[in-house]
């Protein structure tokens, strides 16, 4: 069973991603893929599309939730084949301070996820939702999470620690990082090419960068929650701690006023007026919009600033590498971060930019910036591979 078909599930803010994987040539190798989007609207689409990107099925659908998206794409799935998966892997944004590791889901797991809303109570309760669903379309079907915390448990106490009280830190209150299984699809796809020190920056509606030695998570920008860090696409970002008593004191807000203020009307969105979208900035821009430009201006110089951070948590630089939606498809990201970062041996090569496939530096650079897909969805299915054989050879006598 180990071989069979493996359903990945991962999901978004107001989107849902499936997809069927298959073993072949030494690698998890897609065969179907599926999209909802707009969910929680009557205008919401739901599509499969098959390995080779051609739509199989396309339907505008008003579903209520990512649990009602994954009923019907189950559904879907059951019309086009009779072969069931063989196991499900969910992406889970955060377990909380014990649940760090990829592991099969268990009524133990179950029990510590909803004992750890707190830590992420945006996510959390969606990744239930889908693990329960998932179990009515497919019972007795083995599940997995993969945390998005788990590449990041090599960070040293001294960049996981926030400057608050030993007791604090020892209830869970310090830097996790996310994008975890971003940045493990970059490391495996490198493999034997991964130099010692390396920058990553996952770019997109959610943004962060992670510093990378010899392979291990040594830094990363987001902290306890997926709303630290840089500014992204709604989030804030890092604040100074005294605008937010600001806000508790002198505007009166509760927590979840800030929760809203700070997940889904700040970053790009509040700088630029209204647009969070990175294609509507770069548009906007052109036209002559100052507050598109502020907006991207701030995006830009955030991220060059961690950049040379790292390379200093590094001791030095090899590898610079964007992915994400934004980082894999805008050149003029990718050139605004990497100007003003000469002194660190970098620079780009426009044409090779603007095909943004592989190297994008000059081959005489001191420092390599490469373009490299991120993977989340594959490296699900790796480790659920993984660890269906790590169970199956335990059971074998």
């Amino acid at each position: 069973m180990s071989d069979g078909l493996i359903l990945v599930i991962n999901t978004g803010s107001s989107s849902l991603k499936i997809g069927l994987y298959r073993a072949q040539h030494g690698d998890e190798q897609l065969v179907l893929d599926g999209l909802a989007n707009g969910i929680g609207q009557s205008t919401g689409t739901l599509q499969l599309k098959d390995a080779q990107g051609r739509l199989l099925r396309s339907e505008t659908l008003g579903v209520g939730s990512e649990g009602d998206a994954l009923d019907q794409a189950a559904q879907w799935l059951t019309e086009l084949s009779e072969n069931k998966p063989c196991a499900i892997g969910h992406r889970v944004v955060h377990g909380g301070p014990r649940l760090v590791t990829h592991q099969r889901i268990t009524p133990a797991v179950l029990a510590e996820l909803n004992s750890c809303l707190h830590f992420a109570p945006l996510h959390i309760p969606v990744a239930l939702q889908l693990i329960e669903r998932a179990e009515r379309s497919y019972p007795k079907i083995p599940q997995f999470a993969c945390f998005d915390t788990a590449f990041h448990t090599t960070i040293p106490e001294g960049a996981k620690r926030f400057a608050l009280p030993r007791e604090l830190f020892e209830e869970g209150i310090h830097r996790y990082g996310f994008h975890g299984l971003s940045y493990e699809s970059i490391v495996h796809q490198l493999g034997q090419g991964l130099p010692p020190r390396t920058v990553i920056a996952h770019l997109g509606s959610g943004a962060s960068l992670a510093a990378v030695k010899s392979g291990r998570s040594v830094d990363t920008t987001m902290g306890l929650t997926p709303t630290g860090g840089i500014p992204m696409a709604t989030r804030s970002g890092d604040l100074d701690p005294g605008v937010l008593l600001y806000l508790l004191r002198v505007k009166a807000m509760n927590a979840d006023s800030l929760e809203e203020l700070l997940n889904h009307a700040s970053g790009l969105k509040a700088l630029s007026g209204g647009k969070g979208d990175m294609r509507h900035l770069e548009a906007a821009a052109d036209a002559g919009d100052a507050k598109a430009q502020l907006a991207i201006e701030v995006f830009c110089a955030s991220i060059r600033k961690v950049i040379a951070a790292y390379a200093a948590v590094l001791g030095g630089l090899d590898l610079l590498v964007f992915a994400g939606g934004i980082g894999e498809h805008s050149p003029r990201i990718r050139r605004t971060v990497c100007q003003g970062l000469q002194f660190l041996g970098i620079s780009i090569d426009d044409p090779a930019n603007q095909l943004a496939t592989g190297r994008i530096s000059p081959n005489q650079s001191k420092v390599s910036v490469s373009v490299v897909p991120s993977q989340e969805d594959r490296q699900i299915a790796r480790h659920c591979r993984a660890l269906m054989r790590q169970n199956s050879a335990r059971r074998t006598p």
